[in-house]
């Protein structure tokens, strides 16, 4: 199983004293567990390491980060980050770029997409995102 994971599990999963036994927070833990196939994209790293103020910190999570290769889009793709934001906003929804761009990256990469953000369930419905 190919799955992308978004910030906002890593952020549940990596935060310190936080809540790690959040239900996706255990199913990331879980597909470690399972050595599935785990991505990133550039901008969920950029989002996970810039949360961290302490170089120590910020070192020691890129260490960790390194064996998820990161998925990234072609020209179709960031045309299909566009006609997904059209969609959605066309219907009502209020979607970011940076968040039609992972979903985009998800569908051309035949990802599920694993994330805690609400706004994927939304968007979901006028696209072929799968969430996990």
């Amino acid at each position: 199983m190919r799955v992308l994971v978004d910030t906002s599990v890593w952020s549940l999963a990596l935060r310190k004293g936080g809540p790690a036994d959040h239900p996706k927070a255990r199913q990331l833990a879980r597909l470690l567990s399972e050595d599935q196939d785990l991505f990133l994209t550039g901008i969920i790293l950029q989002e996970i390491l810039q949360a961290f103020r302490a170089e120590t910190t910020f070192r020691r999570v890129e260490k960790h980060l390194q064996p998820f290769p990161l998925l990234r889009l072609d020209r179709r793709g960031f045309v299909e980050a566009a006609c997904i934001y059209r969609r959605s906003v066309s219907k009502g929804v209020a979607v970011s770029t940076v968040d039609c761009e992972i979903a985009a990256t998800a569908i051309r990469n035949e990802c599920l997409l694993l994330t805690a953000d609400k706004d994927f369930e939304r968007m979901a419905r006028f696209c072929d995102l799968k969430l996990l």
